[in-house]
């Protein structure tokens, strides 16, 4: 596996891949950052829906846990004491695929809330029924767009820790503009940071990794945490949970890299 402190070259993978300035912007009559995110998303997507068969398990996460432990776009801005009981540390994270890794946070720390946020129906029923299997009090998960939930509902302020790991790396130059890291979903994330916030990306693409970094370093109000050995990635973090694409990708001499951001304001 090529070590992921160092900088990548050119690779190939197996992946499976507003506040008060709102208001100003509204006041002002233009768009806000976040206006101007669901108007991308409405026109490009960084995901695609795949159809295809789902098994009991996650028929029964979505038929019947959804109802307990899924939110829903419509309901607008949370409340997030209200919602899990609690004042504690907030995580949340974007694309959790098939759950697994979600999942095994959420059990591991249970001082903490997650919400987990994924268009795929497979992965928000399979994620489902796992929680409810192993009686998770800490987990939330919404089915929809990403920049929707952001924008409209997480409040501003509120998360301790935002992750996006391994994204679809959207690999040939034409495609490149549905890739989630863009300048509207990178102020989004901010946004619903807390100050000393963190942002954890990951990815198994060297190419995609080049650009998050690049992305990275223009966004305003951000840090890299990188150490100037490994900079701009930095060594997998142990609390990272390795993701079943990660396991075979080591087999297969694969590099994976991580960039940590901390909100600066």
């Amino acid at each position: 596996m090529t070590d992921e402190t160092t900088k990548p070259q050119d690779a190939t993978s197996d992946t499976t891949h507003a506040d008060t300035a709102t208001q100003d912007a509204a006041a002002q009559g233009t768009p806000s950052v976040a206006d101007e995110a669901v108007a991308r998303k409405r026109g490009i997507k960084s995901y695609v829906i795949r159809g295809g068969r789902m098994t009991q398990a996650q028929t029964r996460g979505l038929d019947e846990i959804f109802p307990r432990l899924g939110l829903r776009h419509e309901q607008g801005e949370l409340d997030l004491e209200a919602l899990f009981g609690r004042r504690a540390p907030l995580v949340i994270e974007v694309g959790f695929g098939m759950g697994k890794s979600l999942c095994e946070q959420a059990q591991a720390n249970p001082e903490t809330d997650f919400i987990g946020i994924e268009v795929h129906a497979p992965g928000v029923g399979k994620l489902l029924d796992e929680a409810d299997k192993q009686g998770l009090t800490n987990l939330r998960v919404y089915r929809h767009d990403a920049l929707e939930v952001l924008a409209d509902c997480v409040p501003a302020g509120s998360a301790d820790t935002f992750q996006l790991f391994f994204p679809d790396p959207w690999p040939k130059k034409k495609h490149h503009k549905r890739r989630i890291v863009q300048p509207a979903f990178v102020e989004l994330v901010r946004r619903v940071l807390k100050p000393e916030g963190h942002f954890h990306m990951a990815t198994d693409w060297a190419n995609y990794a080049e650009a998050m970094a690049e992305e990275m370093a223009e966004a305003p109000g951000f840090t890299n945490t990188a150490p100037a050995e490994s900079a701009p990635y930095v060594p997998r973090p142990d609390f990272r949970p390795l993701t079943k694409f990660e396991q075979r990708g080591e087999r297969l001499g694969h590099g994976v890299w991580d960039l940590i951001f901390v909100k600066q304001d």
